[in-house]
């Protein structure tokens, strides 16, 4: 027999597409990151040749209403919506996921109140903060190897 160890499955990318020019986005996509121990989760900004590629069967108003989920088949949730999605993918955090996909309401409210106040919730975030997370964000937007679905 060969070697003993274990042969590695191919990981499974989930595109989280956010607004770039957005500073509590971008620390949030960077958190995210942080707590996807299984790299399953690649950012990519809406403004970019990501974001385009994949939302393309939207008008750029519509790419910046919100943020978006990609699956690795290619299907998408938005806003509220992908919220249960995203948090079925980091450990530890099933119960919530849970919780957020019986209730998609109260989901759907929570992003909008969120996105109603991301300029003050932003500002509530150090400066050198958002820094690190948007350095810690491109570096993974650089990492080569995963095309977006077609």
């Amino acid at each position: 027999m060969g070697g003993c160890g274990r042969r590695e499955q191919p990981v499974s990318t989930w595109w989280v597409l956010y607004d770039a020019d957005c500073g509590l986005c971008t620390w949030a996509v960077a958190v995210l990151l942080a707590w996807d121990r299984r790299g399953r989760l690649r950012p990519g900004a809406i403004q970019g040749a990501d974001g385009e590629r994949l939302l393309a069967d939207l008008d750029p108003d519509a790419r910046l209403a919100s943020w978006h989920l990609v699956a690795p088949a290619g299907e998408r949730s938005s806003g509220g919506a992908a919220l249960a999605p995203l948090l079925r993918l980091l450990p530890g955090a099933g119960p919530v996921a849970t919780a957020a996909g019986a209730a998609p309401n109260v989901s759907d409210r929570v992003y909008g109140w969120v996105v109603h106040h991301r300029a003050w919730l932003s500002r509530l975030i150090p400066a050198a903060a958002k820094r690190r997370a948007r350095a810690s964000v491109m570096r993974a937007e650089a990492v080569p190897g995963t095309a977006p679905p077609q």
